[in-house]
């Protein structure tokens, strides 16, 4: 009988009551977890421990959370970690920020608890599938449109075959549009299901992203069409 396979948590959090009432949490849902006290500790115990989800506040005395998971993401050991990011700020554009430089959720303080615990347990199962592909032996599942291809599992992109590099939120966005090519997206629907906001902040944000993607996709910018009046869309022929 194989044993089960213990997932770990790494929390970057200064306030130390804090970092212990998710500990004491985390461990009765059954993860392995660490803390860390500033962002410099924190990296150097993500990198040896290679963490199923980091909790990261965003307020650290060292460095800002955006820049430690800007960081974790550059590193490819541990680029694919879920991050959740934890922190007193509220306002729907610091939420874009955390997003932007690629976190995968986003709590705001005070917390419940138990949502932080769920939330963590969902990266956690997230991150178990996505490394669960590739041995199944499925390499069907890139997305092709025109000169683009996407795995989702690696999160590689290509152009013409050469390796692209995109954000994460350029990413999302990208692989949102593609994986139904010729379907019409709606504003609002791309601040639901990428930024997963509801359309409580200004729907310019995503043209901005738009144009950013565009930039970021060169030859095969034009992949993604403007459709006047409704959204965007991905050519269903990609030519």
């Amino acid at each position: 009988m194989l044993e089960p396979v213990e997932r770990r948590v790494v929390i970057i959090e200064d306030e130390r009551d804090v970092a212990r009432l998710l500990e004491f949490n985390l461990r009765g849902s059954g993860f392995e977890v660490s803390s860390a006290p500033n962002g410099a500790e924190g990296l150097a115990e993500v990198q040896k421990t290679k963490p199923d989800v980091v909790v990261l506040d965003l307020m650290l005395p060292d460095q800002s959370g955006y820049d430690v998971c800007k960081q974790i993401r550059s590193d490819p050991q541990v680029s694919d970690v879920g991050v959740l990011m934890l922190t007193a700020k509220g306002e729907a554009e610091d939420r874009i920020l955390g997003l932007e430089v690629g976190a995968d959720d986003y709590v705001v303080k005070p917390f419940v608890v138990r949502e932080v615990v769920l939330r963590v347990t969902a990266l956690a199962n997230r991150l178990a599938e996505r490394r669960a592909r590739p041995a199944a032996g499925d390499p069907s599942g890139v997305l092709k449109v025109g000169p683009i291809e996407l795995d989702p599992v690696t999160h590689d992109v290509r152009i013409q075959g050469a390796p692209t590099q995109l954000r994460p939120l350029e990413y999302k966005l990208l692989q949102l549009l593609v994986s139904e090519p010729g379907r019409v997206f709606s504003r609002e629907e791309l601040l639901e299901q990428v930024w997963e906001m509801r359309g409580d902040i200004n729907t310019r944000t995503v043209d901005v992203h738009v144009r950013r993607l565009r930039v970021s996709l060169g030859p095969a910018a034009d992949v993604i069409e403007t459709v006047h009046g409704f959204g965007y869309r991905a050519k269903r022929d990609g030519a």
